[in-house]
């Protein structure tokens, strides 16, 4: 049952990620976006997958797609705000001249 509730948590956050990954493509700011976040739920994703390989059963493969799909997610999601930090700095230096 736990495993079934995990994965029902991976595929909720799942459904949001893409759907986030948009709005900061189509933002084209990092207003409202925090690097820190994005940082942290990129490592929560690494000690979940780590956990799942370290663990005295045989790893649930079908549990790690979830992780790693998810991961895949953010960061698509830091990628969107690496473009979106160049695009403010450049907006910005287009009005300072």
């Amino acid at each position: 049952m736990s495993e079934f509730l995990e994965i029902c948590m991976l595929i909720s956050f799942g459904f949001s990620w893409p759907l986030n990954v948009l709005k900061s493509y189509r933002a084209r700011t990092t207003k409202g976006k925090s690097l820190a976040f994005l940082c942290l739920i990129v490592a929560g994703y690494m000690c979940g997958i780590v956990s799942k390989l370290v663990a005295p059963t045989e790893p649930k493969w079908y549990v790690l797609f979830f992780y790693i799909l998810n991961m895949t997610m953010v960061i698509a999601d830091l990628l969107m705000y690496v473009r979106n930090d160049r695009l403010d700095k450049a907006a910005q230096a287009s009005e300072n001249k």
